[in-house]
């Protein structure tokens, strides 16, 4: 497994540092950042704070996805399903969350709302063409394969 450094500001001594759950796990979990309990009517989206900043290295990406307990128990996941924070962006972590559940939900502050997963990438040179190479598949879209 490989490590990198990421360095992370604190906006607000409260906030809380990402924690590794276990030892293979390959997303930190996020807390949330609030005074109060930050309720979520159903069918509503609510932007919870985490109170941090990322440093994160160019050629990586941190991906923000659900977490399975709060997605499967309250119906809470980010709204955008996975957000991005880029390599140049310096802002405040924020996890949108959207209740899917036909309950209102809450977060308490300091729970954990969503958990980040710092990924390398690869960006492309777009190159227009007139043909593109044939495949078996070829042009079969959703629920095409696995078909005979």
């Amino acid at each position: 497994m490989q490590t990198i450094r990421l360095r992370i500001k604190k906006l607000d001594a409260r906030a809380k540092l990402p924690t590794y759950g276990s030892e293979f796990a390959a997303g930190a979990d996020l807390y949330a950042l609030s005074e109060a309990p930050v309720r979520i009517a159903s069918g509503e989206t609510a932007v919870v704070h985490t109170g941090l900043a990322a440093e994160i290295p160019e050629g990586y990406v941190g991906l923000i996805y659900a977490r399975s307990g709060l997605a499967t128990k309250k119906g809470l996941a980010p709204a955008n399903k996975v957000g991005v924070i880029d390599s140049d962006y310096r802002g405040e972590i924020r996890v949108a969350l959207h209740n899917h559940s036909p309950y209102e939900q809450s977060i308490e502050p300091f729970e954990r709302v969503a958990q980040l997963v710092i990924a390398p990438y690869l960006c492309a040179q777009f190159e227009e063409a007139d043909e593109l190479s044939d495949t078996v598949r070829g042009a079969g879209g959703f629920g095409s394969t696995g078909k005979q």
